[in-house]
């Protein structure tokens, strides 16, 4: 089945997790994605993540989550003949994702100036830390340096002042997840406009405010920085309470909600017609589901509050997720087939989506550094000769 992005080229030339997770979401839709890398250092990715023996033959799981369905180009775009390579590379694709300093590929001749002279069609991102304009522009950062920037750390924690960042990098999958919509969003504005490209500028601090709005919208109101509030709301009936044996997350947060959490505990005493006497009474509340969840078990509250349409779950380590049978219901763990590859048999994330038209799908694993560099060379118009001449101090072997 044809799938959303089918006969697109993507140029690939970013490193780490946001870019790349960028042009994985569009390579699930089957665009072909062109992964360039330094032969002598490639995606620092590549040697990070939870096995060392992968880590040590550049194919760590961190690079893992974000490389399948990518073929792999090896060039050193600190030479001449290197830069040459990838114009020619840029001048067949419809896309192109970078995400170093700004600046950086401008002073390479590689800037969007430079390749929409060879290709005017040509969707150009650029994904930083801090984006192209500004006082910062030139600085860089990960998802910790963003997370502390923005006041996310600072309004996460347990109230004891101490900040704290998420256990999974937020900010680089959304910039990623960002990145892929604003290539589409160009894409679709190009076939509306006769096939005229343009520069797409993503950043990091942006998107971590954008994850931050409605804090964001009430300190542009009353100026009142959000507190550490851990797992507590404005709400007692939204929170997390320990149970007899375990801790639960209650989520009756509108009015009808609430009167059904409290009928259903026959503390109907506690119902409040609207959110202010909610608010006002936050602490006697509190303390009247704490008294009473902590008499049962949480998998007997799962049940209890599932039974009366109050959304309720006991907290769940990641292995017991994964084993719930929600997930083998839904096609985003796919599995690699690929017998004699490195990773073959490794079930890796997709997209957070389905398409009746034509799902995210993978179709081949991730790659070794430069594996298809003469493939796509000899597409290019690459002799053999020079592609010897070339291999030693510029690709990869």
């Amino acid at each position: 089945m044809t799938r959303a992005f089918d006969g697109l080229r993507i140029i690939d030339t970013t490193h780490v997790l946001a870019g790349p997770f960028a042009a994985y979401q569009m390579a699930l839709l089957g665009a072909e994605v062109i992964k360039v890398e330094s032969p002598t250092e490639p995606d620092q990715a590549r040697s990070q993540g939870s096995d060392r023996e992968l880590n040590n033959k550049e194919m760590g799981t961190a690079f893992l989550a974000q490389a399948a369905n990518k073929k792999a180009v090896a060039l050193d775009l600190k030479t001449g003949a290197g830069q040459d390579a990838l114009r020619r590379l840029a001048a067949t694709a419809d896309v192109f994702v970078e995400n170093y300093r700004p600046g950086a590929f401008e002073a390479l001749g590689l800037g969007y100036e430079d390749l929409r002279k060879i290709n005017p069609g040509l969707i150009y991102c650029s994904i930083s830390a801090f984006g192209s304009t500004g006082p910062r522009r030139e600085q860089t950062g990960y998802d910790n340096i963003l997370q502390a920037f923005s006041g996310m750390m600072a309004m996460t924690g347990h109230g004891d002042g101490l900040p704290l960042k998420t256990g999974a990098p937020v900010v680089d999958y959304a910039t990623g997840t960002t990145a892929a919509f604003a290539i589409s969003a160009a894409l679709y504005q190009r076939e509306r406009s006769g096939g005229e490209g343009q520069f797409i500028d993503v950043s990091m601090l942006d998107v971590s405010l954008i994850l931050c709005s409605s804090h964001l919208a009430g300190f542009q109101w009353n100026k009142r920085h959000p507190e550490q509030k851990g797992n507590r709301y404005p709400f007692a009936t939204i929170g997390c309470y320990r149970a007899s044996d375990a801790d639960l997350m209650i989520s009756a947060s509108n009015l009808r909600q609430q009167r059904r959490l409290w009928a259903a505990l026959g503390r109907e005493d506690m119902i409040k017609s609207d959110n202010n006497q909610r608010l006002d009474a936050h602490s006697e509340e509190a303390a009247t589901l704490a008294s009473i969840i902590e008499g049962m078990p949480a998998a007997y509250w799962e049940d209890f509050f599932r039974a009366r349409g109050i959304p309720a779950v006991r907290i769940r380590r990641m292995e017991e997720a994964l084993a719930d049978p929600q997930i083998s219901e839904r096609p985003l763990l796919q599995r690699i087939e690929a017998p004699g590859s490195l990773v073959n048999g490794l079930s890796l994330p997709t997209a957070a989506f389905r398409m009746s038209a034509g799902d995210p799908m993978l179709d081949f694993p991730p790659q070794p550094v430069g594996a298809q560099t003469e493939e796509i060379l000899v597409e290019l118009g690459y002799s053999p000769e020079e592609i010897a001449a070339l291999r030693g101090a510029v690709f990869a072997d």
